[in-house]
């Protein structure tokens, strides 16, 4: 495992930073790509030396056309929204494990947040998470109004070592 101390020398000791965003098109679609395009990418890698940092954007249940999906189903959306940030991950060689915090963004926090809750503890228990990621939770207005579950989440993970194996902090 990186240590803290390894992995701020590691990013200090950058001569630049280089950033790309990510894309996972099997799953989702760019938002600029919308019929009413939307000026954002769906992840941004960000490199440190061998440090890298994912900033994935909020991720919905959003298809690969970029239409909703799950209209109305809570867990479903959460499910897709999962499988949507896990392609994003996925494209830069990352897994859950590398996630070290999350934002979800709740529609009805009230409504949904037992359902949140039970469905992202199954998940974080099928990754194998322990620590799971620093989280908070927020009831927001979406983007789109059938939306209710958004997420958002930052990975940290060193190049040069299989996801997993050498995970910063």
């Amino acid at each position: 495992m990186m240590s803290i101390a390894e992995t701020l020398a590691e990013v200090a000791g950058a001569k630049a930073v280089t950033k790309r965003a990510v894309r996972a098109p099997e799953a989702l679609n760019e938002a600029y790509d919308y019929e009413r395009p939307s000026s954002f990418s769906r992840a941004m890698r960000l490199e440190f030396g061998r440090v890298v940092v994912l900033l994935i954007s909020g991720t919905a249940s959003i298809g690969a056309q970029g239409e909703s999906l799950h209209v109305g189903d809570f867990r479903g959306q959460m499910r897709r929204t999962f499988a949507n940030i896990t392609a994003l991950l996925e494209a830069e060689g990352a897994t859950w494990k590398d996630v070290v915090r999350t934002t979800c963004y709740l529609r009805d926090i009230e409504r949904d947040y037992e359902a949140f809750n039970e469905e992202r503890t199954a998940f974080y228990g099928e990754q194998g998470l322990d620590p799971v990621p620093a989280s908070t939770g927020i009831q927001a207005i979406l983007c789109r109004p059938e939306l209710l579950v958004e997420i958002e989440g930052i990975a940290v993970f060193r190049t040069g070592s299989p996801s997993g194996e050498q995970p910063c902090g």
